[in-house]
C-alpha cells in the first residue's frame, strides 16, 4: 500500500466550499481592484462574512513556493485567492505585508498533546498538531473542533490516541493503562478496538531501549505483531507509523511496510540500501531532532536559543520555560549518536526522502509551539534549505496525512496563516518573528498566561469516569533507567466508594528504585502551581506492610530535591497528614507533584489510598 493513502477526507465539503467562493466572490458583482481606476464595489461591512480579510503586497511561501510580491483575500475563513493581481473588495480590512513573509499555519508532525498543549501550540503560530499518543477519551472532541472553522484558541489535533506496544513496552511506563498486543493473531481486532476510540493513524513501537552493554532494558512488538497490525491498519485505510531508535528497527518497519517511521535513528550512520529502501517504499520520516538534542544532550544550544530567544520568550507560559530546561537522564549522553542522526537526516534527504517537522513535544527539552521553531533550524542544520524546512512543517505533512484542507496557501483552503517579520525562506529563524497568526481567519491572541494557576483547598477526586483521574498517575523509576513497575486500579469495597491502588514490582537495578503513584496538581505532570493557600496534604492509606515514602516536588527548578516523609503503613486504614506549609525543602509557590512510592528491598509491592484532601 502506498505512503500516501489518505484517511477519511471530506472532498465533498471541499467542492461545496469551492461552489460558494464562486458563489459569493465570482458572481460578476463589481469589486475593488488593487490599482487605480478600480470599478466601485457593491459590497458593504454590514454584509461582510466574518473571518475576512486581506492582507496586501506580502512575500507568500504557499507551503511549495515562493510568491515574491501577492495580495491573500480571506473570506468566512477560507482563502479565497492568492496572486499579483487580486482584487480587494471594499470594506474588506487589508492588512500591510510590506517586509514580511505569510506562511501557511505550521503543523507539527509528533507531539504528545494533554494540558495546554495545543493552547500553546497555536501561540507560535503552529495550527495543527499530529499526535503520536495521548489519552483517547479526547479524540471525539478533536475530531469536531477540527472540523469546525470558528474561532478557536487551540491547534487542531489529529491523533494515533492508544498506540501499539508490547506487555512492558515503550508507552507502558507513563501510568496510563493502555491495552498491549502480544498475540498477532488479535493485532486485527488490536486495531479496529483503536480505530472505535478515534485514532486517526496507527503507531506501532520497535523500541527494546538499550543499555551501554546492548542489552534490551524494555519488551518490543514481535516481528509477527509488528507485521500483522501494519497489514491490519492497512485493511481500514489507515496509515501505519512506527517509532524506531535502530537501524535495523527502522529497516525491519520498512520492509513490513509501514508508511512513515516517527523518529530517526542515531545508533549508526544508515547504510545506503536502508536509505533506498525507505525511498522506495515512498514512506516519510519525522526526525524529531528537537528531541534527539535533548535526550543526547549535547546539543544543549538548540533548545537554549529557542528558550532564550526574545522573539519567542514573551509568549512562553512558566511550565513551558520549566519544560524546555528539563533534561533526560544524564545516562543517555552521546555526541556521536546525535551527529549520526544529523548525517541520517541529510543522507535521506539527498536521497529524496520526504522529511516531516516534528519536535516530540511533551518530552524534557521540548514544548509545544515554541520548539517547533528549533526543529525548523535543526532542519536547516542537517541539510535542508530553509524552503525545504518550511516545506517539511507545512504542505509536506498535510500531504503525507492526507490533510486536504491545510498545510498550503491556495484558494479554497482553511485560512490558517502565519505572518512573519522578514524572510524565512532564506534566514529560516525568521519564523521566530511572528506579527500575527490567524486560524479559521481569526485573529489568534497570543498573550500568555504568566501566573501559575492556583491550586485550592477541598477534597480530590480519584476517579473519573470509572477511571483514574488526570490528576493521578502511576510512577516509578523507568523514567531514569530502572526497571520497576506500577499501575493504577480501583478496589471495590461492598457500598463503599472505591479506592486508588498501586500495584507493581520494585526490581534491583538503579541505586533507589521504587514505584508507586503521583498527585498532578497542575495540567500536566511537574507543572507548577500556586499551591500557598493549601498547607496540608491529607489522605488515608493502607498497604502490604512495606514502608512508603512521600516526596513533594516543588520550587522553579525541577532539580531541585523534594521534601521527604517517611510512612510506615500498615494492613489497616491510617490518617497522614503531610504539613506542606512547614515541610523541609518545600516552595508552594511551585509545587510540582506529590508521589507516594514503595522503595526498598525488590519484590512485588501494593497500596491503597482514598478520602484525599487539600486543607
Amino acid at each position: 500500500m502506498e505512503q500516501n493513502m489518505k484517511m477519511e477526507k471530506s472532498s465533498a465539503h471541499t467542492q461545496a466550499v469551492g461552489l460558494l467562493l464562486g458563489a459569493l466572490l465570482g458572481s460578476g458583482a463589481a469589486v475593488a481592484a488593487d490599482g487605480a481606476g478600480a470599478p466601485a464595489a457593491t459590497a458593504t461591512k454590514a454584509t461582510l462574512p466574518a473571518a475576512s480579510f486581506a492582507i496586501r503586497q506580502v512575500r507568500v511561501f504557499d507551503g511549495e513556493r515562493v510568491l515574491p510580491s501577492a495580495t491573500v483575500l480571506v473570506r468566512d475563513g477560507l482563502i479565497a485567492e492568492v496572486g499579483a493581481g487580486v482584487a480587494v473588495p471594499a470594506g474588506v480590512p487589508v492588512v500591510d505585508g510590506n517586509g514580511a513573509t505569510l506562511l501557511p499555519g505550521l503543523i507539527d508532525s509528533h507531539v504528545h498533546a494533554w494540558g495546554e498543549a495545543r493552547s500553546d501550540a497555536l501561540r507560535f503560530g503552529v495550527t495543527t498538531e499530529l499526535d503520536m499518543f495521548s489519552d483517547h477519551r479526547g479524540l471525539e472532541a478533536a475530531r469536531a473542533e477540527r472540523e469546525s472553522r470558528g474561532k478557536t484558541g487551540k491547534a487542531d489535533l489529529w491523533s494515533a490516541g492508544t498506540l501499539v506496544t508490547a506487555k512492558g513496552g515503550h508507552g507502558t511506563q507513563y501510568g496510563v493503562p493502555i491495552a498491549t498486543l502480544d498475540d498477532p493473531a488479535q493485532a486485527q481486532a488490536f486495531v479496529d478496538a483503536r480505530i472505535a476510540e478515534g485514532s486517526d493513524y496507527i503507531k506501532l513501537v520497535l523500541e527494546p531501549l538499550l543499555d551501554a552493554s546492548g542489552k534490551a532494558r524494555m519488551n518490543t512488538l514481535s516481528e509477527a505483531s509488528l507485521r500483522a497490525a501494519v497489514k491490519a491498519a492497512h485493511a481500514r485505510k489507515r496509515l501505519a507509523v512506527v517509532h524506531v531508535s535502530q537501524a535495523s528497527d527502522a529497516a525491519l518497519a520498512i520492509d513490513a511496510g509501514a508508511d512513515g517511521l516517527v523518529h530517526i535513528n542515531g545508533d549508526v550512520i544508515d547504510d545506503p540500501k536502508l536509505v533506498a529502501a525507505i525511498k522506495q517504499r515512498k514512506a516519510f520520516v519525522v526526525p524529531t531532532l528537537t528531541v534527539m538534542s535533548s535526550i543526547y544532550g549535547l546539543e544543549g544550544s538548540a533548545r537554549k536559543r529557542v528558550a532564550g530567544d526574545g522573539r519567542l520568550t514573551p509568549y512562553l507560559r512558566p511550565q513551558q520555560k520549566d519544560q524546555l530546561a528539563a533534561s533526560f537522564p544524564s545516562g543517555f549522553l552521546n555526541e556521536e549518536k546525535f551527529n549520526n542522526s544529523l548525517e541520517n537526516v541529510r543522507r535521506l534527504h539527498e536521497a529524496g526522502v520526504t522529511l516531516l517537522a516534528g519536535t516530540d513535544s511533551g518530552n524534557p527539552g521540548t514544548t509545544h509551539g515554541a520548539s517547533e521553531h528549533g526543529e525548523l533550524e535543526l532542519l536547516v542544520k542537517a541539510g535542508l534549505s530553509p524552503v525545504q524546512a518550511l516545506n517539511a512543517a507545512t504542505a509536506a505533512p498535510a500531504r503525507s496525512f492526507g490533510l486536504d484542507d491545510r498545510g498550503r496557501i491556495a484558494s479554497g483552503l482553511r485560512a490558517d496563516l502565519v505572518l512573519v517579520d522578514g524572510d524565512p525562506t532564506t534566514d529560516i529563524t525568521a519564523t521566530r518573528a511572528i506579527r500575527s497568526i490567524w486560524k479559521n481567519g481569526y485573529p489568534v491572541d497570543r498573550a500568555a498566561a504568566t501566573a501559575l494557576p492556583m491550586l485550592k483547598p477541598g477534597k480530590v477526586a480519584l476517579f473519573e469516569g470509572g477511571k483514574p483521574s488526570a490528576s493521578w498517575v502511576a510512577s516509578n523509576d523507568r523514567y531514569i533507567g530502572g526497571k520497576s513497575n506500577s499501575r493504577l486500579e480501583a478496589v471495590a469495597d461492598g457500598d463503599k466508594a472505591p479506592t486508588l491502588a498501586a500495584r507493581g514490582e520494585v526490581v534491583a537495578g538503579i541505586a533507589q528504585p521504587w514505584g508507586g503513584l503521583m498527585f498532578v496538581p497542575g495540567p500536566e505532570p511537574l507543572a507548577s502551581v500556586d499551591a500557598r493557600a493549601v498547607s496540608e496534604f491529607k489522605l488515608r492509606v493502607r498497604g502490604d506492610g512495606r514502608k512508603l515514602t512521600l516526596m513533594v516536588f516543588s520550587g522553579t527548578d525541577m532539580r531541585r530535591p523534594p521534601g521527604i516523609q517517611q510512612l510506615e503503613v500498615g494492613v489497616q486504614w491510617q490518617d497522614v497528614r503531610v504539613p506542606l506549609a512547614t515541610m523541609t525543602g518545600v516552595d508552594l509557590a511551585n509545587l510540582r507533584g506529590i508521589v507516594l512510592g514503595a522503595g526498598g528491598e525488590p519484590g512485588p509491592f501494593a497500596f491503597e489510598i482514598e478520602a484525599v484532601e487539600l486543607r
